[in-house]
């Protein structure tokens, strides 16, 4: 006899036909509801099983166009998505999936292209309530007259909570599923995130000067690893720790950070090489570039995010691509605040894993990883002097997977994968601005933006529907962020 295992949970109910035969014993058996079963039948026999009572799962969305980015960045035509209880269960064509399912609810989508959720691999969420506050300055004034002073003054776990959620009303209605996150009072965002259904990355910092948050590095490290304890079984809410930048920060933090990023096996992001000063200032003080001195701490592996990276030479590039380190790459912020041009192309060239982040609001002014893409692309293929270069479907996986994989969550989000969580985005082309439709990956990348984005799911929840935001005091939120720009612009 041979023996056929059924690698798919059977629902209560369902009947299988091996060789067409039902047998008593087979049938009394789904009925008893297991999650798995063998079956013998004589060998020899053909094999194949048919499903004649369908599966009552979650949701079905049915767009024109699907990306699914893994195993490649492709547009697939005539698919359907199928989730259950958060993740996904298959993509499969129409027909076969509406024979073989019976959805709750089925997402009609005749004019969409359905890709994976956007992943923001850069920002500090509750800057948004500074947006607008120190323009057009050089990232060195802004920081010291502007940003610092005002942390000092107002920054308070109120503070972080109503920037957050503004950040994730603006990162959802955008298309972004999961965050990543650098700021003070991560505790708070953490919270926050948790209650908006948002998949989020939480930055334990570290900073040697004091703050109205930590005294010190070492209070910033104690109070990160309790905010790691508390979501560290959540799963929407992982961890990473974000020291500020290589001259704030001191080599024994590091290498103190260093230890427990190993221990605990979470990622680490920095800001490194994020403008031509700090390469000088850093020769000046000890005759070496940011990452050498990095690389003598033994934080160049593939756990470290450099973020920005606009000042890289051939020998750095080498060198993040033999340690496996990824870059996050915030093409907006680095252009407004005049930091540099992050290569990118040489970067993915070489092999580098680069993400996309939209960096904080106060220096983007826009959460929004369409604008990213876009900029990304067109500033990309300027700086290396070849239109070729980045074309639309490696940007696609710059917003998507690469930005999973530098945050250590490619096996849960980055793609449209059997079972990976449903964190999806659908994007409507039907409007004159993304018409005709010859190609949806270029459309996506160059014309289409943020206001087309109308369904996002995350771990299979629907929180944004028809372009709103669901389960969001929006109108709430704005009067909280209008009321602290009155207090941020008080002299």
């Amino acid at each position: 006899m041979a023996q056929i295992h059924l690698k798919k949970p059977c629902s209560k109910g369902s009947i299988y036909l091996v060789n067409s035969t039902i047998t008593r014993a087979f049938t009394a058996a789904l009925r008893e509801g297991p999650e798995r079963l063998y079956f013998d039948f004589p060998a020899g026999r053909q094999t194949r099983l048919y499903l004649l009572v369908d599966q009552r799962i979650d949701a079905l969305i049915c767009p024109r166009w699907m990306i699914p980015v893994e195993p490649e960045v492709s547009v697939r035509e005539g698919l359907c998505l199928a989730i259950h209880k958060g993740r996904i269960l298959a993509l499969l064509p129409r027909a076969d999936a509406l024979q073989l399912y019976t959805p709750e609810v089925i997402h009609e989508r005749p004019d969409h292209v359905l890709l994976p959720g956007l992943v923001n691999a850069h920002t500090h969420a509750a800057m948004t309530l500074m947006r607008g506050y120190g323009e057009d300055m050089a990232l060195e004034r802004w920081l010291n007259e502007r940003i610092w002073p005002t942390e000092v003054r107002l920054i308070s776990s109120d503070f972080v909570a109503d920037g957050v959620r503004l950040a994730i009303s603006e990162m959802l209605l955008g298309g972004i599923t999961c965050f990543a996150d650098m700021y003070f009072y991560p505790e708070r965002a953490a919270e926050i995130a948790s209650e908006s259904g948002i998949r989020m990355v939480v930055g334990m910092i570290a900073i040697e000067f004091p703050t109205p948050w930590a005294a010190d590095a070492g209070e910033c490290i104690s109070k990160g690893l309790a905010v790691h304890d508390v979501y560290r079984t959540t799963p929407l809410i992982s961890t990473m720790f974000a020291p500020h930048a290589p001259y704030t920060v001191s080599d024994t933090t590091l290498k103190r950070i260093r230890q427990l990023a190993d221990e605990l096996e979470v990622p680490v992001q920095m800001h490194i090489h994020e403008t031509s000063k700090e390469v000088e200032d850093a020769l000046a003080r000890d005759g070496r570039r940011p990452l050498e001195r990095l690389e003598s701490l033994g934080l160049l592996t593939p756990a470290l995010m450099a973020v920005h990276a606009t000042q890289l030479t051939p020998a750095d590039v080498a060198a993040l691509a033999e340690t496996s380190c990824s870059v996050v790459h915030c093409p907006r912020s680095n252009l407004k605040l005049v930091s540099g041009a992050c290569p990118v192309a040489d970067l993915v060239d070489a092999g580098v894993n680069v993400a996309l982040g939209t960096d904080g609001a106060a220096a983007n002014n826009r959460l929004d990883l369409w604008s990213e893409m876009n900029t990304a692309a067109l500033f990309g293929k300027f700086v290396a002097a070849d239109a070729a270069a980045l074309p639309a479907g490696t940007i696609i996986e710059l917003a998507t997977l690469n930005g999973a994989r530098a945050l250590g969550l490619e096996e849960e989000i980055g793609s449209l994968r059997e079972g990976k969580s449903a964190d999806a985005v659908c994007v409507e082309l039907k409007g004159p601005g993304t018409r005709p439709v010859i190609d949806p990956l270029s459309q996506l990348v160059y014309a289409a933006g943020r206001e087309n984005v109308t369904d996002v799911w995350v771990a299979g929840q629907h929180l944004v529907n028809g372009g709103g935001l669901l389960g969001m005091d929006v109108e709430g939120i704005l009067q909280k962020a209008d009321d602290w720009a009155e207090r941020i612009t008080v002299s």
